[in-house]
């Protein structure tokens, strides 16, 4: 039933507060329709309440001696795979461009990460595609896919394994919380497209305890075939909530509800009919009840925006794109909406930046999408970072986590340098790593985006990856409560 504007007006007035950032030059002018002026910091919002006292964070970062990765003093990490250098349990070299990552209990008191390969188009592309494991793929053309790697729990010992094989651009996926990975192909490459043999942008099931789970990979069709890049399921309704990485027009996020009486579990949504439940994208409008187009129109911390939710037509996309089959003034966009997470009883969305292509220009918003009010809240501004290779400012948002610790650790994929940052809840940002392996020249320096950011089951380590080459570290130190 659609949201009343009445029904709006009374739940914004109530919208639940957390973290509330603004950007590194500022907070933009506000309302749909504003141009992207800028107001002065003495004009920006003050703290919240409980902001001042220790500052936040670990102090400051220190150059690594191994040119691999700056932490705060007390922290140390431990490289656990790494492209073409470390090896699968078939022999084979673990594959490149590390991206979306989750963790799992194991046997033994082991933890089971699985980690996805962003690896696009064929294989013969790549020197380090993941592996094609018997029984495990969807389709041999492809390079991409996950692997599954096991720690014991004095990580004196890794062991690492093929998830999935034959897929393509493996982006940031999502957990679900029967235990599984949901790995989610941010391409919209047809077979006869790319090299392909099959259609892919589809969604896979990854049993981490149970390599027999995924043999004969099957895509989840009813969620879509697009350009996915992250995904979350409420727990309480069972629907899915999906990110879409895409432009031209931009790009949307999704909404799946299962069909009447189905009921969650292991495998069950691979077996799911193709046109099974409803997929549906967002239309968001402002207290005032006018329709909002596109999400970078919010330019303030706190801006709250009702949402309805629109039935996609043709989910599989046969002739036209998902995203292009909505006409203007219909459905609510963003560019370049990335990272998810579940939590607080709704799901964390990362819009990484706008530009040219969007009313607004930006460089990060984390948005929350509350369920039960239905409603978008933005909870993090980041302006347009105006020196991105000095150290220092924080842009383009990426993978996302909450932390047990307080407050949400955000991966960085902006220009320039790169880092792992936290947010408090009370508005305030801090470094928690720096990326310090230069894959550029002297002349021109390089550092790849950090990915997958997550915890392990006890809180204690903090695994994240270095896209490229493909480096999957442990980072540990004495966490503490923040905020």
């Amino acid at each position: 039933m659609p949201l009343t504007r009445r029904d709006f007006a009374k739940r914004s007035a109530v919208a639940g507060a957390g973290v509330a950032l603004t950007g590194s030059v500022g907070v933009l002018a506000t309302a749909p329709g504003a141009i992207g002026q800028e107001v002065p910091e003495a004009d920006a919002p003050a703290p919240a309440a409980g902001a001042r006292g220790r500052a936040p964070g670990y102090g400051p970062l220190l150059d690594d001696p191994a040119g691999v990765l700056a932490l705060p003093a007390g922290f140390t990490y431990k490289i656990i795979t790494r492209a073409g250098v470390t090896r699968l349990e078939s022999g084979e070299p673990t594959p490149s461009n590390h991206d979306g990552t989750a963790a799992f209990e194991g046997p033994r008191g082991t933890t089971l990460l699985v980690n996805n390969h962003e690896l696009k188009g064929p294989r013969a592309k790549w020197p380090h595609p993941v592996p094609l494991a018997e029984g495990l793929v969807y389709d041999p053309a492809a390079a991409g896919g996950c692997t599954v790697v096991e720690i014991s729990r004095d990580g004196s010992h890794v062991a690492e394994r093929v998830g999935i094989a034959g897929t393509s651009t493996n982006c940031a996926g999502g957990r679900t919380p029967w235990g599984t990975w949901l790995t989610c192909e941010e391409t919209e490459d047809k077979a006869g497209q790319n090299g392909m043999t099959k259609d892919h942008g589809y969604v896979f099931e990854v049993d981490p305890h149970d390599p027999r789970a995924a043999r004969d990979p099957r895509p989840i069709k009813a969620l879509g075939r697009y350009a996915h890049e992250a995904v979350v399921v409420d727990p309480r309704r069972g629907h899915l909530s999906l990110t879409e990485d895409a432009d031209r027009p931009n790009g949307l996020f999704y909404r799946w509800t299962p069909p009447h009486g189905f009921r969650h579990g292991r495998g069950r949504l691979r077996r799911l009919a193709d046109d099974a439940g409803v997929l549906a994208a967002p239309r968001c409008y402002d207290s005032g009840g006018r329709f909002v187009d596109d999400l970078s129109r919010a330019t303030r911390t706190g801006t709250v925006y009702g949402v309805d939710w629109i039935e996609v037509p043709d989910r599989d996309a046969r002739r036209t794109p998902v995203r292009k089959q909505f006409a203007d003034g219909l459905v609510t966009r963003a560019r370049k909406l990335e990272g998810m997470w579940w939590a607080d009883g709704g799901a964390y969305i990362v819009a990484s930046y706008a530009r040219e292509e969007s009313p607004v220009r930006h460089d990060g918003q984390v948005w929350f999408y509350d369920p039960r009010r239905r409603t978008l809240t933005l909870k993090v501004l980041l302006g347009v970072n105006p020196a991105p290779a000095e150290d220092g400012a924080f842009d383009g948002p990426d993978n996302i986590t909450v932390s047990p610790y307080g407050g949400l650790i955000i991966a960085e994929d902006g220009a320039g340098v790169q880092h792992l940052f936290g947010a408090t809840d009370d508005g305030r940002m801090y470094p928690i790593a720096r990326n310090d392996l230069d894959t550029g020249t002297p002349e021109k320096p390089e550092y790849s985006e950090f990915t997958g950011p997550v915890f392990s089951p006890d809180g204690r380590t903090l695994f994240a990856n270095i896209q490229e080459p493909g480096i999957m570290l442990a980072i540990r130190g004495p966490w503490r409560r923040q905020g």
